[in-house]
Formats: C-alpha cells, structure tokens, sequence
C-alpha cells in the first residue's frame, strides 16, 4: 500500500526494527500517505535525523510530481545528485551543527544555495560565498588538517598525545601522559589526561571515520570514581555522534572495548594506499639486516656457481655499511668463498633490495 513502511533485514534487532517503525509511523502522520523503506544506516540513528530526511524526501517527490505536470515528454524529470549535493544532503542534514558554509566557486554557490532554499531551508542563511584570491583550503588551514588526521600521534592541550593505529581488525587508541606532570600528583595527572582524551577520541572518531571494533587503552587509574567518571565522560561525548556506538566498562587493565557503526571508508582508506616499500608493515628492515642476508646469499652463490667475481647491487645505505663498518666481514667473507666482492650503488633501490650478479 502506499503507506507502507519497509525495513531492511540487516536490521536483525527487533527491539530496533520495532522503534523505527513507530518512529517513522508518528512522523509521517500529518501527511500526505506514503511509503517509506528504513535503509540499514538508519539503525541507531534519532529522531531528528529521521526527520530530516523525512523532510528531504516528501519535498524531492513533490517537486517529482511537480516537473512531471509541467515538462514536455522525454525530460528527464530526476536524476541521483551530484556529489556536491550529496554532501550538503548526507553530511550536513539539517544543519544544526554547522556554523558556516563557504564556496569558492560561484556556480556552485549558486547552486547549493538553490538546494538548499528548497530542500534544506534552515541553511540557506549560513552559507556564504568566497570571492577571495587567496584560495580556501589555504585560509583555513586544510590541507595542514588534513594531515594531522592521518598521522598516528594527536596531541593533547595538556601535553598528552594519543597513538591511533588501523588494522584490518581493529582501531587501537593509547592514551599517553607525555610531558604533561601535573600539579598535585600522579593520580591526578592520569585522570586529567583520560578525560581530556575522551573528547579528543570522539573528535578523531568522526574526522577519520573510523568504525567497527575500537579499543581505548586509557592510562591506569587506581581510583573507581575516576574510572567511571572517564567512562561517563566518554559516554556524553559520543551522544553527538550520528553513527550508532556501543561502549563497554573499564577493564581492570584501563581498557574500553567501543563498536561504531561504520557507514564509509576511513579517511586513511579513501585518501592512502599502502606502502610499496614496507607492503604496509610500517617498518623496513635496518640496513645491518640486509648486509647480514646480503652474505648469506654469497655463501649460496659461492656454492652453486664457479666466477671470477660477485658485484652486488644495493641501496646507498646499505653499502655505505658494507665498505665502511661491515669492511672487515667483507674481507674475511672473500677469503671464505676464495672469489672477489664489488658493490654499486643502485639509486633506485630501496633499503631492503639487493641482488648478487655473477662476472
């Protein structure tokens, strides 16, 4: 019927599956009877957000209805929006929390502020549009931003710093005291850090996007009223958050085990590929290391083959050890195999290649 209201099956609570219903039920009432489907991102999501969305669409359709009265056959009534309306739409909904919008481009100006009249009425006044020379990200340090929330260190106001890591099956955050000491002892230093890193931890949430399991490894406290007041502090900040989260107990380690409903890639994903030096490992073997394997593959060759000579190509660094601190192990290695050894440098080489080539 055209009041129907669907929900998708990757919704499995039923507790959840039966408030979005009712929620979405009251807030169509009032209006014109129509269908709606409640998408998976809707799980968790509040009341006011539905609402908005609500809004979104019953304005999209009757502009639909609208077009198709007045426009002459074979116009092409709707098509999905552009990103940039896509962003207006899913990023900054009602905009409620955003406190300026500034375009560069007065096309684009043109246009969102022509959406948004129509679809988003209680933005149109907070945005704005940039004639400036200087160019935008510049004026408001974005690209500088930018790559602070892909580094792994976030530093805290009180001297602190988190340590943020990625892997495939979890987001790790280590809360560090750092230079911060204190003015009245250990204990206090420790509880003032862990609260001021709840706010940052949400913060870092939302601009990297981060989801699925998040383990917060808070800095040991031996008070429980400070544990739980960081636990609580941690559970206010993330109120705002529009993606659904889920947030355990303090472990007798200090550690919070956290889910968050995770609706786009991270902001590392989308933005970095993983390293063809290390294959995403984040580490490279030292140079000692592949001097020591660079020997190993002599004796080998030394065994197969019968030549006047080796030369062995690798990075600078590696045979700056090898005719400087590793000389000597050369010297006896040639009396080892009974054959020569030469080096080239190869500029192109990275730290851990090499390759042994018989003369």
């Amino acid at each position: 019927s055209t009041d129907h209201i669907g929900i998708s099956q990757k919704i499995e609570n039923e507790e959840e599956r039966q408030r979005l219903k009712e929620l979405v039920g009251r807030l169509a009432e009032g209006f014109e009877p129509a269908g709606y489907i409640i998408r998976t991102v809707a799980e968790g999501v509040g009341e006011h957000e539905l609402e908005a969305d609500m809004r979104f669409l019953r304005k999209l359709w009757s502009e639909i209805q609208e077009r198709t009265q007045t426009e002459p056959e074979g116009t092409l009534i709707y098509e999905d929006l552009r990103l940039l309306m896509r962003t207006m739409r899913d990023q900054v909904g009602s905009g409620l929390d955003v406190e300026k919008i500034r375009i560069d481009s007065r096309t684009n100006y043109d246009k969102v502020l022509k959406f948004a009249n129509k679809f988003i009425p209680e933005l149109a006044n907070k945005i704005e549009y940039y004639p400036g020379e200087r160019p935008i990200f510049d004026l408001y340090n974005v690209e500088e931003e930018i790559q602070k929330a892909l580094e792994r260190k976030v530093e805290l106001k009180s001297g602190g710093y988190l340590i943020i890591d990625q892997t495939e099956a979890m987001t790790t955050i280590d809360v560090n005291t750092g230079g911060f000491v204190g003015h009245r002892n250990l204990e206090e230093t420790i509880f003032k850090t862990n609260l001021e890193a709840t706010q940052a931890i949400v913060h870092q949430l939302r601009l990297r996007n981060l989801g699925g399991i998040i383990i917060i490894d808070f800095i040991d406290m031996l008070d429980p009223d400070h544990k739980q007041q960081v636990l609580n502090a941690l559970e206010r900040a993330i109120e705002q958050d529009s993606s659904k989260c889920y947030i355990s107990q303090v472990s007798e380690l200090g550690l919070v085990e956290m889910t968050r409903k995770r609706t786009r890639e991270s902001l590392e994903h989308v933005l970095c590929e993983s390293c063809p030096t290390c294959c995403g490992r984040g580490s490279l073997k030292t140079a000692e290391t592949v001097c020591y394997e660079i020997f190993r593959e002599l004796i080998r060759e030394s065994r197969q083959y019968n030549v006047s000579q080796f030369l062995v190509l690798a990075s600078q660094e590696v045979v700056d050890l090898l005719v400087d601190e590793e000389s000597t192990t050369v010297a006896e290695l040639e009396e080892f195999i009974q054959t020569p050894i030469k080096f080239q440098v190869e500029s192109m080489y990275t730290q851990e290649q090499f390759d042994v080539v018989l003369v």
